[in-house]
């Protein structure tokens, strides 16, 4: 009888921890941004890390390859999306901002594009498949893991040929584009990397003439984590007209959006 008790007991306990895991917290922090990111990015990553025994991009890979076909753009994105709005969080720009980059990049219909922050090659999917094929399209990411990953996602998405993708730090690549690749400037600057190194890195790109009259910077996730630095150079400063755009963090119903500015001189 005793262990009867404890069996049931130990059985409500973990449908408790598995409600608790599933449904209440996420719900719960769906609508504050910073309680969001330690739950996703801190507790959950770290116990799907150990029971899996694999990383969240890994994770992603897999349901890219198990649920998109080779070949179509729009069918990876939609396998991460429901990847990520139905099973795991992960920091993808996401769909609802991801209208917002798909409309920036038709709008100015760059003919050279630089993305900071290649992370799993979501975003990097979503512009290089509305490039047209001409243009020249450089992603950097410094972490080797994600990398690789986002190497396989491109490729299964078929635009392989119409991506560079550099792995190191953006501060060390800036200075030596123009050299290395063969670009005098960029139409189009998609960041989405450390969102501390957002302004370092667009006065780094600014000293390095990589911005013409014209171009456009997109920075994504202004206010959450956040970019205030960033945020208050743009719209300050007579050098850019900028633009935001109110939305939210992917996947959750938190205040979050885009900043858009274009360099006047």
């Amino acid at each position: 009888m005793m262990w009867l008790t404890l069996f049931y007991s130990c059985t409500g306990v973990a449908a408790l921890l598995y409600i608790l895991y599933r449904w209440v917290i996420p719900t719960a922090v769906q609508h504050h941004g910073g309680l969001a990111l330690i739950w996703h990015v801190i507790i959950v990553e770290w116990i799907m890390d150990t029971l899996t025994q694999s990383t969240r991009p890994q994770r992603i890979l897999s349901a890219v390859q198990k649920n998109a076909t080779r070949g179509d753009p729009r069918s990876v994105i939609r396998a991460i999306d429901q990847f990520c709005s139905q099973k795991e969080w992960a920091m993808n720009v996401g769909n609802e901002k991801g209208c917002i980059l798909d409309s920036v990049v038709s709008e100015v219909n760059p003919a050279t594009v630089l993305e900071l922050g290649t992370y799993c090659g979501y975003s990097t999917v979503r512009i290089a498949s509305l490039l047209p094929p001409y243009a020249k399209f450089i992603t950097l990411e410094f972490n080797p893991d994600f990398a690789a990953v986002a190497r396989q996602v491109i490729a299964w998405a078929g635009l392989e040929d119409k991506v560079q993708l550099v792995e190191g730090a953006s501060s060390d690549w800036i200075p030596k584009i123009k050299e290395q690749f063969g670009i005098k400037t960029f139409d189009l600057v998609f960041l989405d990397h450390w969102k501390e190194h957002y302004l370092s890195d667009t006065k780094l790109m600014e000293e390095c003439g990589l911005l013409r009259k014209g171009s456009v910077l997109l920075a994504d996730n202004v206010i959450c984590p956040g970019a205030p630095d960033y945020v208050e150079y743009v719209r300050s400063s007579p050098r850019y007209k900028s633009h935001y755009f109110r939305s939210h963090l992917e996947y959750t119903k938190a205040e979050d959006g885009l900043e858009k500015s274009v360099f006047l001189e």
